[in-house]
């Protein structure tokens, strides 16, 4: 009955949103919207997850409002229009996307012959996303591409060959990578580069690792105020991917980013120590609240266990980089406590200093930066000393108060929090800078090749593989 109810709604989402396009529609729409000389037009395809939609949550002075979306035939492309016309219809600063909708089981094949816009949104279904990635690129189309770019150690080389045919082509291919605009991260990379407060990073150990960053995330969560009802295919990882590979690449995104600032980072500078997988398990009950069916589908029947299905979302990996031991690790559960939602833990131990995030409880489940196990003799001259670093960032008004003996704690203004959702608007933004500049920086390149390079080497290791 729910999956009933599910398909009824999404399909009524859909005529409301934009429905089918007639041709004089559309001649109408390029008439009123195309012949503004936009330089970006946004061609979306396979929109199966929410980060899909959270691209178009903010209209861009530069992009056409009209986007092409490519999609199979299924419930996923109807909730990803029903999140677009809420932006559309919402009360407060509401957007003005144009729709153009193509559903087919070609619908890439569609996609490439009509080529009707220049840069390609990839967010869902991760099974093909190399091909795609690659495809696209090959045809001379930018890609803004949702993490992971690729689930499997197989495609690797795929991906590789897919950066040397963007720079080839003349196009451009990126990551979303949203954390780094969370405000405690950047005072935690800033800070750590202040060497008469952090002094230098630690080598580290397996056990003690110089950085460390454990992050836990949840099926059943909150997206643009209504409740997130995920596809099916989202469970099976051989569709979304290990969770080693899936949220550990924003991760080991941020531990190049912070660790070696817009250095050239090479696949040869990582050499993986350990890595481990494990499953979540989920009950029928819990599959049902959050997808709206009644049952698990066929592809999923290999992953059951005592009527529970096993999802292997969790993972962990220690390896060092450029001689630096770093540890990554994810966990899913199936819903927040209450008053939660998913959290981050960081810290990077200094010479000097550690500069540890954390966001449980006791933050009320808000990110909080913390300056612990301080080794200099006088704790009032290293804070005076720590209140003049803070003075010289981008932001002000930083606080600091004492959080133990030893620790103290950053107290960051409201006007710095910005949501996750609003994050996607930033990365857009800077995707839309380097598509100005014509280019990409070579570390952002490098350094993505790189990052998939170490996700999908920890996910070889967990298996046993070499």
């Amino acid at each position: 009955m729910k999956k009933e109810i599910l398909l009824l709604f999404s399909l009524t989402i859909a005529v409301i949103s934009c429905g089918p396009v007639s041709h004089k529609d559309k001649q109408e729409r390029e008439g009123s919207s195309m012949n503004k000389n936009y330089q970006v037009k946004l061609i979306t395809v396979d929109p199966g997850h929410f980060h899909a939609a959270l691209v178009q949550k903010t209209m861009y002075d530069q992009v056409s409002p009209e986007v092409h979306v490519y999609a199979p035939l299924g419930p996923d492309c109807d909730q990803h229009l029903g999140r677009i016309n809420s932006y559309n219809t919402r009360k407060v600063n509401p957007t003005s996307w144009q729709e153009v909708v193509y559903k087919g089981n070609d619908f890439f094949e569609k996609m490439i012959s009509e080529k009707s816009g220049n840069v390609v949104v990839l967010a869902g279904n991760n099974a093909k996303k190399a091909e795609y990635i690659s495809k696209s690129v090959t045809d001379g189309l930018n890609v803004l591409t949702d993490k992971p770019m690729i689930i499997r150690a197989e495609d690797f080389q795929l991906l590789e060959d897919a950066f040397r045919t963007a720079k080839e082509k003349g196009v451009l291919l990126y990551d979303i990578m949203t954390e780094r605009y969370e405000v405690t991260t950047i005072l935690q990379k800033l800070l750590s580069q202040k060497s008469e407060i952090f002094g230098t990073l630690i080598d580290g150990t397996k056990d003690e690792p110089a950085v460390s960053k454990v992050s836990i995330h949840h099926f059943s969560k909150i997206v643009s105020g209504s409740p997130l009802l995920r596809p099916e295919w989202y469970f099976d990882v051989s569709q979304q991917g290990e969770g080693i590979v899936d949220v550990t690449s924003h991760l080991v995104d941020l531990i190049q980013w912070e660790c070696f600032p817009e250095q050239i980072l090479k696949t040869s500078d990582v050499e993986m120590v350990s890595a481990k997988r494990w499953p979540t398990l989920i009950s029928l009950k819990e599959f049902r609240q959050v997808t709206g069916f009644d049952k698990f589908p066929d592809f999923l029947q290999k992953d059951i266990r005592d009527s529970s299905l096993n999802v292997f979302s969790n993972g962990e990996m220690v390896y060092r980089l450029k001689g630096k031991y770093a540890k990554v690790s994810v966990e899913w559960k199936f819903q927040a406590p209450p008053g939660g939602g998913d959290t981050h833990y960081s810290v990077m131990h200094g010479t000097i200093c550690d500069l540890v995030i954390k966001q449980g409880p006791e933050e009320k489940f808000r990110p909080v930066l913390y300056i612990e196990n301080i080794k200099e003799k006088s704790v009032e001259a290293f804070t005076s000393k720590l209140k003049e670093a803070l003075s010289t960032l981008p932001y002000d008004s930083l606080g600091l108060e004492k959080n133990s003996d030893s620790g103290l704690r950053v107290n960051i203004p409201e006007r710095y929090r910005v949501t996750h959702e609003d994050h996607f608007a930033q990365v857009m933004k800077r995707f839309l800078g380097y598509l100005k500049d014509g280019k990409i920086p070579e570390w952002e390149t490098e350094g993505m090749i790189t990052k998939y390079f170490t996700t999908t080497s920890a996910l070889k290791m967990a298996f046993g593989k070499k």
